[in-house]
């Protein structure tokens, strides 16, 4: 599917009607919008330009990205910065956990660039900031989107030790397309990530996601469930990849709808606790829908 240059390094594709989506708009995203650039803040609903952003934001969810703006990695479908690093601030736990606070959310998500250039991958400073948020807005939820850390069990150990609600950990796309997809990472440590947060804790659900259109078979997102499931995995989400630029990788097809609700059909069938499947769907979406669903799950099983 061939993208159009605009002359800017962006791209122009014809994308199909049920990609289309209002920006967000009103006085809520105003006011957390505001809120979040005087707090010298990033958030991947933003840099993204997420088209779920106002809906997350008027349901008091956002997903706040630390550690920087510049990651150690050259992933084919991300549009993170890969120029030279700085070291992380020690200030931006707190600013975290004071707009948490400010913007009164009940749900907050903390991801991260990868920075294998730490020697705890940034583990620290996850356990900051989620401390700061339990400081602020003890009645806040946390969820955590954490890198792989480059399998240093210790330092996710050290995470799970503060406590998050939801730890969350992208698949991303399916084993045969991760060289070319995610060239530094692999597939089964990813897996491996999963397990063993639910071996150090199996209290905390645990959450994956996985992008379609970049060339994989349905054949194969089935065993990219089954191996999830297979390594502890409650949550899973399902999107359409989007080409940030001409310079990453091509959208191989838009899936439609349809297929996206049988995708979500088998795996609730197979298992997982918690499930979002549909083009728009991002790692974040609904992310205390959700948990609340998941919760509810585990204590009827308990029951």
């Amino acid at each position: 599917m061939k993208p159009v240059d605009d002359g800017k390094n962006q791209i122009r594709v014809r994308k199909p009607k049920w990609l289309k989506k209002s920006l967000p708009h009103g006085p809520q995203y105003g006011r957390m919008k505001n809120l979040i650039s005087s707090s010298h803040l990033a958030t991947v609903c933003q840099e993204a330009q997420c088209p779920n952003q106002f809906e997350c934001f008027s349901k008091g969810t956002a997903t706040f990205m630390i550690l920087g703006e510049r990651c150690t990695r050259n992933c084919g479908f991300c549009a993170v910065s890969h120029q030279p690093l700085s070291l992380p601030d020690p200030g931006e736990p707190a600013r975290v956990g004071e707009a948490v606070a400010a913007l009164k959310l009940k749900f907050a998500v903390i991801t991260s660039v990868t920075r294998d250039d730490l020697d705890d991958g940034g583990a620290s400073h996850f356990v900051k900031t989620i401390d700061a948020i339990r400081e602020q807005a003890p009645a806040t939820r946390v969820e955590i989107l954490i890198p792989d850390l480059q399998g240093n069990w210790d330092a996710l150990a050290a995470i799970l030790a503060a406590g998050p609600d939801v730890l969350n950990h992208n698949l991303e796309t399916v084993a045969r397309l991760y060289p070319r997809v995610r060239p530094d990472a692999r597939y089964r440590r990813s897996l491996d990530l999963l397990r063993t947060a639910k071996s150090i804790n199996p209290a905390i659900p645990t959450k994956s996601g996985l992008m379609v259109g970049l060339g994989e078979t349905v054949a194969e997102l089935r065993v990219a469930f089954a191996d999830l499931l297979e390594h502890g995995c409650d949550i899973l989400t399902v999107g359409q990849y989007l080409q940030p630029s001409r310079r990453h990788l091509e959208v191989e097809r838009f899936v439609p709808p349809g297929e996206f609700e049988q995708l979500e059909a088998e795996a609730r069938a197979m298992g997982f606790k918690g499930v979002a499947c549909a083009p728009t769907v991002r790692s974040s979406f609904e992310a205390g829908k959700l948990y609340d669903t998941v919760m509810s799950v585990l204590k009827q099983s308990v029951v």
